[in-house]
C-alpha cells in the first residue's frame, strides 16, 4: 500500500472544513495512518517549501501557513498518492473542477484548503519531515475487503 502525506492548511481549519474533507478521504476506503495537529514554523515551512522560497510571494505563504495550526496525516492505500491529488483538485481553487475538495471548496491559488505529496519521492520525504516512526500505523479497516477487489490487496 502506497502512503501520501496531507496537511489541511490553515484556510481548512479555519473555515471548518476538516470534518468535510476528511471524510472523503474516508468514504473513498483511504486509511488514516496518522495523523496530528500542529504549528508550523518558517523553518519547517523554508524547508517544505524549498522550491519557493527565492519567490516573491513566499513570505505571502509564510503568513498563510502559520495563521492558525494545521492538521498533518499520512493516508494509505493503493496508488493513493493519484488518487489523493486527483480528489484535491488544480492548485488554483477557481481552476479545480467540481467535485474536487478545492473545486468545492477554494476559491484561491494560495488559500487552497490542502496540501498532497505530488510524487512517492516526495512523500517519503515530507511524511518523514513531519511524523516519527512511531507515530505512523499499520492496521486494515475492517472494510477492506468492500473498497478493494481481491488481486488489488
Amino acid at each position: 500500500m502506497q502512503q501520501t502525506l496531507v496537511i489541511f492548511k490553515p484556510s481548512a481549519i479555519g473555515r471548518g472544513l476538516t470534518g468535510r474533507v476528511l471524510s472523503r478521504f474516508e468514504q473513498k476506503g483511504l486509511v488514516i495512518a496518522g495523523m496530528k495537529m500542529m504549528l508550523l514554523d518558517e523553518k519547517i515551512l523554508r524547508e517544505h517549501y524549498a522550491h519557493l522560497v527565492s519567490k516573491p510571494f513566499f513570505h505571502e505563504i509564510l503568513d498563510s501557513m502559520t495563521a492558525s495550526p494545521v492538521i498533518v496525516m499520512v493516508l494509505r492505500g493503493v496508488d493513493a498518492i493519484e488518487v489523493v491529488r486527483l480528489m484535491t483538485g488544480s492548485t488554483n481553487g477557481r481552476n479545480a473542477l467540481p467535485g474536487t475538495i478545492r473545486g468545492d471548496f477554494a476559491m484561491s491559488n494560495q488559500e487552497n484548503i490542502i496540501h498532497a505529496s505530488s510524487s512517492p519521492e516526495d512523500a517519503e520525504v515530507e511524511i518523514n519531515r513531519f511524523f516519527k516512526p512511531g507515530e505512523i500505523f499499520d492496521y486494515s479497516r475492517a472494510d477492506r475487503g468492500f473498497v478493494y477487489g481481491p488481486s488489488e490487496i
